[in-house]
């Protein structure tokens, strides 16, 4: 068999322990979550696909330019990111020829042999586009027309895709001074697909940013509020939370570098947002800033409902000369050490026992799991596990975090599943991932009799589909 005939199988057991009885017992309790609906309560896919509904451009443009998980592995074996067509800030010459960008990935797909990747493309080529050959050098331009095709069809337009994938709701991430008008387009459509937003500041409330200063001025704009000053910025940001609750969000999302939170005083927050205003904040008047918003922020979710969601453990944007060549957000953030147990103290002291509130932790940083984070969602009411994210959003990465948290917090502390992705098709492959690896866990726990076999049956259809939905009010 030559390399362009090896076809491409999905093993219906894939990912179950090789033990005959877990592998059975893990095959019934997959059954009883693959049917059921997806619900996806955060993530980064752009709501103008369903606004607009247009067909989706080609293969490279859906699979390959928006997705950092990609094109960060090709990169990594000095790959140029131009020639895989990431724009440039600049406006220089990047690859344009999408065939020519399809085939470099088709020949260095090997790469991804053994990553989560690998696993969620092979899923997509063959469920989603129906492509029974591995993607090679060899077969990467009659794969390019086999998904060409697909695309053009009626059934993988976006909406049609959204059902075809049995998504429940769909939440997006979007700006305070996101005017949400693709939203207000899919809800005038008369459609009944369920994409909502979910509120995420940092582009407001990251003093450090250099764009901070113009970001201000848009959300007073926005808002209708004078946001130069501390008591209207804060004003402004209630007012457009509201907004984004009668979009439907029922979710914020702070993304920081570490979970640092301190209360300031009415004067020391006014002077300090005084001193960022005019260009004075320094480094740690930026994480003080921050600090102090984010406890802002657990009033504003005790006051209004929102579900607060906190993603420390980033080093974002680690390569310098991708930042200011590409911008953020292509593939460059690095899992770094983190400390909860001083750092959300504040926090969860102020408002960690308070019924109204539920604050999802998400982090890169696993060592943190076993020895601080799942003793605090253990401990305190409001706070719960964000699921396995990002690097670790993988079978093993899985499987480590219900190792480290199950016996501490339980998985009553702990979300579900979301998946967090900018590649719309990605969606059925990572759930159904997610569901393998909890079935192969929860087998475990059958097969060394730690819970009963009608417990692990309950208990896959929560972590698949009801804790998520409780979590995130949904």
């Amino acid at each position: 068999m030559t390399t362009k005939d090896a076809p491409l199988i999905l093993q219906k057991d894939r990912y179950f322990d090789a033990n005959t009885e877990k592998r059975k017992i893990s095959r019934h309790l997959y059954r009883l979550a693959k049917d059921l609906p997806l619900v996806c309560p955060h993530g980064h896919v752009d709501p103008k696909l369903f606004a607009e509904n247009s067909p989706f451009g080609d293969p490279t443009e859906l699979l390959v330019i928006p997705d950092h998980y990609l094109y960060r592995m090709l990169y990594s074996q000095g790959i140029p990111m131009e020639s895989l067509g990431v724009p440039r800030i600049d406006g220089g010459a990047t690859e344009t020829d999408h065939r020519k960008i399809w085939q470099i990935v088709g020949e260095n797909f090997y790469l991804f042999r053994g990553t989560p990747t690998g696993c969620w493309l092979k899923h997509e080529l063959h469920d989603v586009f129906g492509i029974r050959k591995r993607l090679t050098g060899d077969t990467a331009m009659e794969i390019y027309d086999q998904i060409s095709d697909a695309l053009a069809k009626p059934e993988n337009l976006p909406r049609a895709m959204f059902e075809r994938f049995n998504i429940e709701v769909l939440a997006t991430t979007d700006s305070p001074i996101d005017t949400l008008e693709h939203h207000q387009k899919i809800r005038g459509s008369g459609w009944n697909g369920r994409i909502i937003p979910s509120f995420r500041p940092d582009q407001v409330t990251d003093i450090a940013l250099p764009e901070w200063r113009k970001n201000i001025d848009n959300l007073s704009q926005i808002s209708g509020i004078d946001c130069t000053n501390y008591r209207g910025f804060i004003r402004a940001l209630e007012e457009r939370r509201q907004f984004f609750i009668e979009m439907g969000a029922t979710a914020t999302d702070h993304g920081v570098k570490t979970p640092f939170t301190i209360e300031l005083s009415a004067k020391e927050a006014t002077n300090l947002f005084e001193k960022a205003i005019s260009g004075r904040a320094t480094s740690e008047d930026a994480k003080a800033f921050t600090a102090q918003i984010l406890m802002e922020s657990a009033r504003m979710s005790i006051e209004d409902g929102l579900t607060m969601m906190l993603h420390p453990g980033a080093y974002r944007n680690h390569n310098e000369w991708v930042l200011k060549t590409f911008g953020r957000d292509k593939g460059c953030d690095i899992p770094m050490q983190t400390d909860y147990v001083e750092n959300m103290k504040p926090l969860l002291n102020k408002y960690g026992t308070n019924p109204k509130l539920t604050l999802i932790v998400f982090t890169l940083d696993e060592t943190s799991y076993a020895r601080e984070l799942a003793p605090l969602a253990g401990h305190y009411p409001a706070m719960k596990l964000g699921p396995a994210w990002w690097f670790h959003d993988s079978p093993e990465g899985m499987l480590r975090y219900r190792r480290m948290v199950t016996e501490t917090a339980g998985i009553y502390n702990t979300v579900g599943f979301n998946d967090d992705t900018r590649a719309f098709p990605s969606i059925p492959a990572r759930h159904d991932l997610a569901r393998r690896i909890d079935s192969r866990f929860l087998a475990d726990l059958v097969t060394e009799h730690v819970i009963d076999l009608d417990e692990a049956e309950e208990m896959i259809v929560d972590l698949s589909y009801n804790l998520v939905k409780k979590n995130y009010k949904l």
